[in-house]
């Protein structure tokens, strides 16, 4: 038994939520997701709940009985609430500029770093921070992680791009050895 598919989902006012066969469709005030979950499960929706029951119960049903509730769970509040992800900079000479569509990284390199975001995303560049921005929780994951990757916090100055908590052990650097 799946502890996270069992719970039935509470869909908020001003929300809709369509089931066509095994895809489903979310439509609220910040936007539409469509997705086609895994096959061997039973979505209803009754009292503005959704339930997700397996239609056979076997190993890979019950497996994907979660993973079909949390997809569920998050396109729901994806388009009511929107999801966010914090990246912090660090670093000499290091900015972030929003320019249209994209994001223009100044990281310590010979040359400036352009991202373009993907349709769905928009970014929000402060003094040392970057906030990515989107309905969908996994497209706003994948953007952080792959901002993150052109420059990763070094452990010995701290400098690059982590995510805001993220902790970065430290490690001492070399010593000056005695003599005598």
């Amino acid at each position: 038994m799946s502890k996270i598919g069992k719970k039935p989902i509470q869909i908020p006012s001003g929300v809709d939520v369509k089931i066509d066969g095994s895809s489903i469709s979310v439509k609220g005030p910040k936007g539409e997701l469509k997705r086609k979950l895994p096959a061997g499960l039973e979505v209803k929706i009754e009292n503005s709940q959704l339930t997700i029951k397996p239609t056979l119960i076997n190993r890979e049903s019950k497996t994907l009985w979660g993973l079909a509730g949390s997809m569920a769970k998050n396109m729901i509040k994806g388009v009511s609430e929107g999801f966010e992800k914090v990246l912090e900079f660090q670093g000499v000479g290091y900015k972030a500029v929003v320019k249209g569509n994209g994001l223009e990284l100044g990281l310590g390199y010979s040359h400036p770093v352009f991202y373009t975001a993907p349709e769905g995303i928009t970014f929000k560049a402060e003094k040392n921070s970057i906030t990515v921005q989107g309905i969908d929780k996994e497209l706003v994951g994948k953007v952080a992680a792959e901002i993150r990757s052109f420059r990763e916090p070094e452990p010995y100055k701290g400098s690059g791009i982590k995510y805001k908590g993220e902790i970065i052990i430290r490690k001492a650097g070399k010593k000056a050895v005695a003599t005598g």
